[in-house]
């Protein structure tokens, strides 16, 4: 696994050289240094859509002693571990998990509340690319790409309904508890700690609550929304205006193609064609629709590097001191 993230790494960053070489270093940076510092108004503006976030997971958590600017900085270290670390994008669940688990003693409740709020979000997000491809087709009057898009988006569907099944009527965990005790032995120090029935009754028990889910789809929803003004502010500051409707699509349908090649670290090189492209079907020039991909790779690592300091910072303090309460 490790040789295949160091290869997909290596393609998508020759895959982005080419795209800054292809539309010209020159021009590319014009463009951005035109903007100048205004530009990092986009690290602040990225909490909002984050705080969201953290309400809808504090929402799964039923405010078991955890604040919710807690759980917005853990929020903000998982974005982190999974845009910039090679984690496969699910290594900053795992460590969420170990956070909250800092003030939430249930483990499985922990564990049960991140796992059903990461099918939430694929279920989200979802609904937000169903919608950025009907605006994108209602927008646009001739759009190539709509039938990919659109096949994409029908074949992706059964992945969310299956897991969906899977964990609410079936013994996943359970079932992966007996295979690995079987692999390792009972004795194992990670199998002897993980109870694999109570998580999928705790999963159960979730997931039969169908109000509760709602309230955390709306909450994930509202974030994903909040976060189309992260594309619109950076359009208007790099001189291309769009409306909020172009921007919301771009925004939308960037993150479906992320979440596709999720195999790809920090989605690089991937994620600036995808911008470049869904961000031309709306006029916007081939330079500055770049840079657009550019400055939000910028704002990532602008914002992803303090939250993985603090982070380190705060398992430091840990080692030194008994466990505290948010």
């Amino acid at each position: 696994m490790k040789r295949v993230a160091v290869i997909a790494t290596l393609l998508g960053l020759l895959l982005l050289i080419g795209l800054v070489i292809h539309e010209g270093v020159d021009d590319v940076a014009a463009v951005i240094g035109a903007a100048g510092f205004a530009l990092l108004w986009l690290v602040p503006l990225h909490v909002l859509p984050l705080v969201l976030d953290a309400r809808g997971w504090q929402t799964l958590l039923d405010r078991r002693r955890a604040s919710l600017p807690y759980l917005t900085w853990i929020a903000a270290v998982r974005e982190a571990v999974n845009r910039l670390l090679p984690a496969a994008n699910i290594g900053g669940e795992l460590v969420g998990i170990r956070l909250a688990s800092r003030v939430i003693p249930e483990a499985g409740i922990v564990t049960a509340s991140v796992i059903v709020e990461v099918l939430v979000t694929l279920c989200a997000q979802y609904l937000l690319c169903a919608l950025g491809v009907v605006l994108t087709i209602v927008a646009v009057a001739r759009v190539p790409e709509e039938n990919a898009i659109i096949v994409a988006l029908v074949l992706s569907l059964p992945v969310p309904v299956l897991l969906l099944w899977a964990l609410r009527e079936g013994a996943l965990f359970s079932r992966i508890e007996s295979f690995a005790t079987r692999l390792v032995g009972a004795s194992n120090a990670t199998i002897a700690g993980f109870d694999g029935q109570l998580l999928d009754v705790t999963l159960h028990a979730l997931l039969k609550q169908h109000v509760l889910l709602l309230k955390v789809l709306l909450w994930q929803l509202a974030g994903m929304a909040l976060g189309t003004l992260e594309t619109w502010l950076a359009l208007f500051l790099l001189g291309h205006p769009v409306g909020f409707i172009a921007a919301f699509a771009i925004e939308a349908l960037s993150v479906a193609i992320r979440s596709v090649v999720f195999f790809v670290p920090s989605g690089l090189g991937v994620q600036e064609a995808g911008i470049l492209m869904l961000a031309q079907l709306f006029g916007v020039g081939p330079d500055i629709a770049l840079s657009l991909a550019l400055v939000k790779r910028m704002r990532e690592v602008l914002f992803g590097v303090p939250a993985l300091l603090s982070w380190q910072w705060f398992e430091t303090l840990q080692l030194k001191r008994p466990t505290t309460h948010a």
